[in-house]
């Protein structure tokens, strides 16, 4: 019997998640990636000796799809040394209160030195206030405002949503970036109670030996990926599909019986092209890491890192204290991430390197104290890199999907969520779906 060939477009997480669970039920895949290397915003580099990451720096482990694919390529997980967190909100560090779903309380005891009596008083009425009629899938910013007052939404939700989506909670889906807050009945806090995860003494995030960009390096190995090919077209043939590759005037032709796009949503729509009624306009924000190197010795707090709220007007968005959060070597030197950019507020990445390091680091001492001067600064800008979901994307993906032709897949953060175990499911998904049919 003949193998069928699969071509995935994109060798992301994603696509070499799907590029992998097909190659396991027999197909023959080809993986096409359009730049020089895999993992897309996955990616470990030295800076001063020593390995940092200059995207995603680790992974939930009790979503089951990065640690399960990483025990079975890799073999082992490392885990962070500490996980307790702060936020920098009304003009100082306030730590961050545990059992919250993206940053809703399930108590207002556990938020007490988070918000002010005025605050607390607000975030009290939940209880009281009449369900909330905001439709079927609200913003975050409406929903979160409606039941517990804007102090909750600037200091514990927004903060969180800007670290991980890099947007508002104003033009986020809840049911993409929180359907656990989605529940009939009237107080927010009561259901966040009632489905907040249940504490475990085992390591909520995880990464793999040297560093999270040897999980897609180890999963390629295994598959045929072909980088420096940029997939231009996508036609029907008599028997499954053509994908046009390379420049106009060159290109070359690739028959395959299915096709897994695994690409982000604009490379997608193009291809798509004239094949569907219509592809989710989904919207992208721009981000960049600034690393930074201090002396060894160099006093940080005794924290993962500070989320800061887009009320205290930095150019900051976040802060990981490298060393703290993997338990460097007392001797060696002192690794500080600092987050930058928010959508629709990406004029501080136009700035030179140089100058953003600069407003980094300063901003950084600020925050955390840190007396003296870096030794070594890294920009890595990710442009485009993180979908913004707003209300309504799952219903836009599922009519998209309905109407895909047979043969013919989507997968990513695109359309399924960010975050590695979601992008890793996506693409196993996608896989399922087209061994299926």
């Amino acid at each position: 019997m003949t193998r069928p060939v699969i071509a995935v477009v994109g060798a992301g997480i994603a696509g070499l998640a799907a590029a992998r669970a097909l190659a396991e039920a027999g197909a023959e895949v080809v993986v096409l990636e359009r730049s020089g290397r895999v993992g897309g915003a996955l990616r470990t580099t030295p800076i001063d000796g020593v390995p940092v990451e200059e995207g995603a720096d680790a992974f939930l482990v009790r979503v089951p799809h990065a640690a399960d694919l990483a025990h079975s390529v890799v073999g082992e997980l490392v885990h962070p040394t500490t996980g307790t967190a702060a936020v920098l909100a009304g003009g100082r560090l306030r730590p961050l209160p545990a059992g919250t779903i993206l940053g809703v309380p399930s108590s207002l005891g556990s938020v007490r030195g988070m918000l002010s009596p005025l605050g607390l008083a607000r975030a009290a009425l939940d209880r009281v206030l009449p369900a909330s009629d905001l439709g079927e899938d609200p913003a975050v910013g409406a929903l979160v405002r409606a039941r517990l007052g804007a102090q909750v939404l600037d200091r514990l939700v927004d903060p969180l949503l800007g670290g991980v989506y890099a947007g508002a909670a104003d033009g986020l889906s809840v049911a993409m970036t929180a359907p656990q807050l989605t529940a009939p009945g009237r107080s927010l806090l009561a259901t966040v109670a009632g489905r907040r995860p249940s504490t475990s003494d085992g390591p909520v995030f995880g990464s793999v030996p040297g560093g999270i960009g040897g999980l897609p390096a180890a999963v390629a190995a295994e598959l045929d990926v072909r980088l420096e090919t940029a997939v231009t077209g996508l036609e029907p043939a008599a028997s499954g599909w053509t994908l046009l590759t390379g420049p106009a005037g060159r290109q070359q032709r690739l028959a395959a019986d299915a096709v897994v796009l695994a690409c982000p949503a604009g490379p997608a729509a193009r291809l798509l092209d004239g094949l569907v009624p219509t592809t989710p306009d989904t919207a992208y924000a721009s981000v960049g890491i600034v690393t930074l190197v201090y002396p060894p010795g160099t006093d940080t707090p005794a924290l993962s890192g500070v989320l800061v709220a887009p009320s205290e007007r930095r150019t900051v968005k976040a802060v990981t204290f490298v060393g703290r959060k993997w338990g460097h070597a007392p001797d060696a030197p002192v690794v500080v991430r600092a987050s930058v950019g928010r959508y629709g507020q990406e004029a501080d990445l136009q700035r030179p390197d140089v100058e953003l390091a600069g407003v980094a680091a300063a901003e950084v001492g600020a925050i955390a104290g840190l007396r003296g001067r870096p030794v070594a600064s890294r920009v890595s800008r990710w442009g485009g890199a993180l979908p913004q979901y707003a209300p309504g994307h799952r219903q836009r993906v599922a009519a998209l999907r309905a109407t895909l032709p047979a043969g013919i897949a989507v997968a990513g953060a695109a359309y399924d969520g960010v975050g590695i175990p979601a992008c890793i499911r996506s693409g196993q998904d996608a896989a399922a779906a087209l061994l299926t049919h």
